[in-house]
C-alpha cells in the first residue's frame, strides 16, 4: 500500500572540472567519472529497493553540452529503470535549460520530463492503493527571478501529492537566487512531499504527514562541495505518514582537515603526525575514495621549512595515502607560525622583513604593479577560472593583498629555511 521513490537532484553529469584539472591527472580522471558512477549507484538503489519511481529535481546536466555521449549514458540508465517497471519524473533546472540536447533525447515511455508549463501526472496504481499525483515544472530559461509556486496546480483531493521544484528557497551561500520561495509557503501548499533541487547541501524539514527535502548533490566535484553526499529514499504510507531515509552515494568524498602540529620537533615527526590524522579521517569515511585538503596549524620551529617545502610534504602524504588505500590529497596549506626561537633570524633578514611589510608592501607603485600583473594573468585565464581574483573591486583588492602577503612569506620562508639548516 506504500508509495516509495528515490529523490535526487543536481547530478551535473560529466561537468567539466576546474581546479582539479590543473593539478593531478589521476585525481582529475577519478572525479571526472565520479558523477556517472554515483548516478549508476542511484539507479542500483532504485532497483534494489524495488521503488515505484525516481524523482530528479533538476540539473542533470551542467549547461550547454556539445556531445550526445552524456545524454546517451543517461538514457541507458533510465532504460534500466524502465525494464524494472520503475517510473522516472524529471524537471529541468537552470543548468538543464542551457542544454541543447535535453529536448532532443528520446526517453523511455516510463519517463516524464515536465515542460515549461506546470503539469500533474496521476500515477497508475493497483486497485485499492491510494492515488498519487506528481506535480512538476521545468525551467524554460536559465534564470527564474520570481517564485514558481503560484504556477503549480492545487493538490489533488485524497491523493498523496508530490511536488518537484528547482529553487534556491530563500537563498544560500554560493548559489544564485532561483525561483525563490519560503519553507512556510511550501508547507501551506497542501502537498505531502516537496522534492527540491538546486542547493548542493542537504537539508530537510519533516513532519509526520509532510516533508520538504533538498537532497543535495549525490557526488561532490571539488573541495567547495565537501562532506558526505546522498539521495533520499522516501516512503509514503497508506495513512500518508512519510519516512525519509538518507542514502549515501558518493564515489569520492572531499573533506577539509586542520591539523595542529605544534608538537612536531622534526620533519619526520611532522609527517608521522599528519599522516596519522589523515589515516584516522580515512577510516571514519566509508566511501571508496577520500580527497582531503589539509591545513597544518600551530606554532613550531618548522614553520619556515614547512612553507618552503610544502610540495615535499604534499608528496609524502600522497604516497602514504596511496599505500593506505584510495586516499588523495587535494592540497596542503600551511597556517603555521614560527616559534619564538625560530622567528629570530639574522639581523639582515629581520631588516628585510620590516622593509617588505612597512615600506614596499604599502607603496603605491608596488600596488599598481601588482594590479597590472593580476589583470594580465586574469585576462589569460579561461572564463570559468577568473573568479579566483574575486567578483568585485573589494574582493579583488583583498585577493591581491593575500597573494602579496603569501608571496612575501614564501620568500622569507626560503631564506629563513636555508638559514635554519
Amino acid at each position: 500500500m506504500t508509495f516509495r521513490f528515490v529523490h535526487t537532484a543536481d547530478i551535473h553529469l560529466d561537468s567539466p572540472l576546474k581546479t582539479l584539472a590543473l593539478r593531478n591527472a589521476d585525481l582529475s580522471e577519478l572525479i571526472g567519472l565520479a558523477t556517472r558512477r554515483a548516478f549508476v549507484r542511484i539507479i542500483d538503489l532504485c532497483v534494489d529497493e524495488h521503488v515505484d519511481a525516481l524523482v530528479l529535481a533538476g540539473d542533470l546536466y551542467d549547461g550547454d553540452q556539445t556531445s550526445m555521449k552524456t545524454a546517451r549514458f543517461l538514457a541507458e540508465q533510465l532504460r534500466r529503470l524502465d525494464e524494472a517497471g520503475i517510473k522516472t519524473f524529471i524537471i529541468r533546472g537552470n543548468h538543464d535549460a542551457l542544454s541543447r540536447i535535453t529536448a532532443e533525447l528520446i526517453m523511455p515511455d516510463s519517463v516524464k520530463v515536465f515542460g515549461a508549463s506546470a503539469d500533474v501526472v496521476h500515477v497508475e496504481r493497483k486497485p485499492g492503493q491510494f492515488p498519487v499525483a506528481v506535480h512538476g515544472l521545468s525551467f524554460a530559461k536559465p534564470h527564474a527571478p520570481e517564485s514558481l509556486l503560484r504556477h503549480y496546480a492545487l493538490p489533488v483531493p485524497d491523493a498523496a501529492n508530490i511536488g518537484i521544484m528547482h529553487t534556491s528557497l530563500g537563498g544560500s551561500a554560493g548559489h544564485d537566487l532561483y525561483a525563490p520561495c519560503t519553507v512556510a509557503d511550501l508547507q501551506q501548499s497542501g502537498f505531502q512531499y516537496w522534492a527540491l533541487g538546486h542547493i548542493h547541501r542537504r537539508s530537510a524539514v519533516e513532519a509526520e504527514s509532510s516533508a520538504i527535502v533538498m537532497p543535495g548533490m549525490p557526488q561532490g566535484r571539488d573541495i567547495n562541495e565537501d562532506g558526505a553526499k546522498s539521495v533520499s529514499l522516501v516512503t509514503i504510507r497508506d495513512d500518508r505518514s512519510i519516512v525519509v531515509e538518507e542514502r549515501h552515494t558518493s564515489v569520492a568524498q572531499f573533506e577539509r582537515l586542520a591539523i595542529d602540529i605544534s608538537g612536531a620537533t622534526d620533519w619526520k615527526q611532522l609527517v608521522v603526525d599528519v599522516s596519522a590524522k589523515l589515516d584516522a579521517l580515512r577510516s571514519s569515511i566509508s566511501v571508496d575514495h577520500l580527497v582531503a585538503r589539509i591545513q597544518v596549524t600551530g606554532s613550531t620551529e618548522l614553520a619556515w621549512r614547512i612553507r618552503r617545502d610544502i610540495d615535499l610534504l604534499c608528496t609524502e602524504l600522497e604516497a602514504r595515502g596511496s599505500i593506505a588505500g584510495n586516499g588523495w590529497i587535494d592540497k596542503v596549506h600551511s597556517a603555521c607560525t614560527p616559534s619564538e626561537t625560530s622567528s629570530k633570524g639574522s639581523g639582515a633578514l629581520e631588516e628585510l622583513t620590516s622593509i617588505i611589510e612597512n615600506e614596499v608592501g604599502v607603496a603605491a607603485e608596488y600596488q599598481q604593479e601588482l594590479r597590472s600583473i593580476a589583470d594580465e594573468l586574469r585576462a589569460q585565464l579561461p572564463a570559468e577560472l577568473r573568479d579566483i581574483f574575486g567578483t568585485d573591486e573589494t574582493t579583488f583588492r583583498e585577493t591581491l593583498e593575500n597573494f602579496a602577503r603569501e608571496g612575501s612569506a614564501e620568500v622569507m620562508a626560503r631564506l629563513r629555511g636555508g638559514e635554519v639548516e
